[in-house]
C-alpha cells in the first residue's frame, strides 16, 4: 500500500482516470457495433450515418488517448471501404 501523501494521491487520479476511459472505451465500441449492425443489414445509407456518428467519438478518444491515432484512422479507414462496397454490392 502506497506509505507517502504523493503515492496516495496518485492512487486517486488513477482510479479515476481509469473509470473515465473506461466508459469512453465502452463508448466508443457501442459506436462501432451500430456500425457493424448497419453494415450486416445491408443498408449503405444507415451504415453511412451510423459511420458519421461514431467519427467524431472515435477522434475524442484518440484525443484524449485512450485509443492510438493510427488504430482509429484504419478502424474507420477499414470501416469507410466496407460501406463503400455495400454501394457497389447494390448497383451490381
Amino acid at each position: 500500500m502506497a506509505n507517502t501523501a504523493s503515492a496516495r494521491k496518485r492512487i486517486r487520479q488513477t482510479e479515476k482516470r481509469t473509470l473515465r476511459n473506461r466508459a469512453r472505451r465502452s463508448r466508443v465500441r457501442t459506436f462501432l457495433r451500430k456500425v457493424e449492425q448497419a453494415i450486416a443489414t445491408g443498408n449503405q445509407s444507415a451504415a453511412q450515418e451510423a459511420l458519421r456518428a461514431a467519427q467524431p467519438e472515435l477522434h475524442r478518444a484518440a484525443t484524449k488517448g485512450v485509443l492510438h491515432r493510427n488504430m482509429v484512422a484504419r478502424k474507420l479507414s477499414r470501416l469507410s471501404s466496407r460501406i463503400k462496397a455495400l454501394g457497389a454490392q447494390a448497383s451490381a
